[in-house]
């Protein structure tokens, strides 16, 4: 624990209670219940989780999620309330399940490019989803097309007071998170409220937040019926996906970015808990939020103590401060969630990707899949994306030609090393990627059409540490169709759990044509009895790859 996590939980505070404003009124429920919600998921996520930066409170799509579920399931307002705590309660049920099964692996699928566009989507739509605030433009539901629309289609409308107030409560923050040490947030929050009382804004037409009513509630049993019951945890399993990416997504980009490691079993675990801890207290889902993550990033938090300061810090600001608050205008709010997100936009990941020339696309597709089909529906589009363009790239591997370097021991490839030697009579090819079902027929023909006249062929598995039967058998049937043709096949860079399998299917004549090394299987096909080749020996293979091991150029 240090000061600068003090200072960074009172300025994730001043970011929390406006957030719990806002996504209260997305989900239709009481302010309160946002609030002790977010109290209830910093202290619970500080004691199990393990992200630095992360702050478990009520999210934007969670909010709106939310909101679908209830309105799935009409009654009155006491049916609504009983419905919102059970439906947390079965969403922190369902991480918990899911930590249980280390169904966390699955987290692997999602590339750091896709991450980085999550990361931005999110951002934009926070951004743009505050605007409403700012300009006292009445946006329906609908999605971010709709909402731009409405908004910039109706300029002549803009409140001017409102769009002010926020732009000078940004302007403020934006100068004063430069000062190190600063609680920027909880500054402007305080200069909001004075702002409010000396000009009185609502007279001028600025809305403000009004009274909260924070009534502790002791833990209850809802009274509900299996039929309510059943339906409701059906649409959980959306609450709990959004949940998932939009904390995942937030953690493991914070994480990248500072080198930090996190377990995703371990956070799936933390999250159910903060939910459950939430919904004793009959508060709203919680998940790592970006906005509030980020601010935690921002502030120069250092350990998971700026969660536990960030909680008691809301609940004094919330008890104690509410008639205050209620003096807080709307517009100051919004522009307290912006500031938090504007380190968010910057473009020096794509950049560095478009420089480097990989998953550029996939990265910018991820962020306007977020933009274009909400946060769930986007994240699944990214990944999709990701994954099609591995398998793209997989399933049409670059087949490397490799030659001697220096008349030693070392085989590279002949379009990347133009001072290496082709070994006369001998065709010698690599496969730049592993061997699967999705390529293995395709580089087989493409290995049999680079032959040529040579009738000896040395073929290097170095990237496939093992084959699945589809593999296996083209590499069998392969090698059946050279040894009609007359032709000789050496393996090279095998791997032990490819000689298993070898075994397994009882091709022992494979076995016996494998090599650790290219060298040693261009000596075993020439007969040990060629010039130029005595400097090798099968005492010294070259069990580290080649130097251009991981090269991908198109031949």
């Amino acid at each position: 624990m240090t000061r600068s996590d003090i200072v960074a939980g009172v300025s994730v505070a001043g970011l929390l209670l406006p957030e719990a404003v806002a996504y209260a009124s997305i989900a239709g429920l009481e302010p309160a219940r946002a609030i002790v919600a977010a109290i209830a998921g910093c202290l619970a996520y500080a004691v199990f989780g393990r992200s630095r930066f992360a702050i478990v409170s009520p999210t934007s799509s969670s909010a709106a999620i939310l909101a679908a579920a209830l309105a799935a399931m009409p009654g009155d307002a006491a049916l609504r309330a009983t419905l919102a705590t059970v439906a947390v309660a079965f969403a922190g049920i369902l991480f918990l399940i899911a930590a249980a099964l280390r169904l966390g692996a699955l987290t692997s699928f999602i590339a750091r490019p896709v991450l980085r566009g999550f990361a931005l989507g999110l951002a934009i739509t926070i951004i743009l989803r505050q605007l409403p605030a700012i300009t006292g433009v009445e946006i329906g539901g609908g999605n971010l097309l709709k909402l731009i629309g409405g908004i910039f289609g109706n300029i002549g409308e803009w409140h001017g007071a409102s769009v002010a107030t926020g732009l000078i409560a940004l302007t403020l923050l934006l100068a004063l998170r430069r000062i190190r040490g600063m609680p920027a947030a909880f500054v402007v929050l305080a200069l909001g409220v004075a702002a409010s009382l000396l000009c009185d804004l609502p007279a001028h037409g600025v809305k403000t937040v009004g009274e909260i009513v924070i009534a502790p509630h002791l833990p209850s049993i809802p009274d509900l019926t299996f039929g309510q019951a059943s339906r409701l945890a059906q649409l959980v399993v959306p609450l709990a996906l959004i949940l998932f990416a939009e904390s995942w997504g937030t953690m493991r980009a914070l994480a990248l970015r500072h080198g930090d490691t996190i377990d995703p079993d371990r956070e799936l675990a933390a999250i159910g808990v903060s939910n459950l801890a939430a919904a004793l207290v009959q508060g709203m889902p919680v998940g790592a939020g970006f906005s509030a993550g980020s601010a935690s990033e921002s502030a120069g938090s250092g350990s998971r103590w700026t969660s536990v300061f960030a909680g008691l810090a809301l609940a004094a600001l919330a008890w104690l401060g509410r008639p205050a608050i209620a003096h807080l205008p709307d517009a100051v709010l919004a522009a307290v969630v912006i500031a938090a997100l504007t380190h968010a936009l910057s473009p020096a990941p794509f950049a560095h990707l478009w420089k480097i020339g990989r998953d550029e696309i996939v990265a910018f597709a991820a962020a306007a899949s977020v933009l274009a089909f909400g946060v769930l529906d986007g994240m699944l589009v990214a990944i999709g994306l990701s994954l099609a363009a591995l398998i793209q790239r997989m399933a049409a591997p670059y087949v490397a030609a490799l030659g001697q370097l220096d008349g030693g021991h070392d085989f590279v490839d002949l379009a990347r090393h133009p001072e290496a030697k082709a070994v006369p009579g001998v065709t010698i090819l690599r496969p730049a990627q592993p061997l699967f079902f999705g390529n293995a027929e395709r580089v087989f023909g493409t290995v049999e059409r680079r032959l040529g006249g040579d009738r000896a062929l040395v073929l290097s598995l170095e990237e496939s540490s093992d084959f699945d039967s589809t593999a296996l058998d083209c590499l069998i049937e392969f090698d059946g169709k050279l040894k009609r043709g007359g032709i000789r096949l050496q393996l090279a860079r095998v791997h032990d759990h490819i000689r298993d399998l070898f075994r397994r299917a009882g091709q022992e004549t494979l076995i016996a044509r494998s090599s650790f090394s290219v060298a040693d299987a261009v000596m075993t096909i020439r007969g040990n009895g060629n010039a130029g080749m005595s400097a090798l020996s099968p005492s010294n293979p070259d069990h580290g790859p080649a130097p251009d091991a991981d090269d991908r150029r198109p031949a």
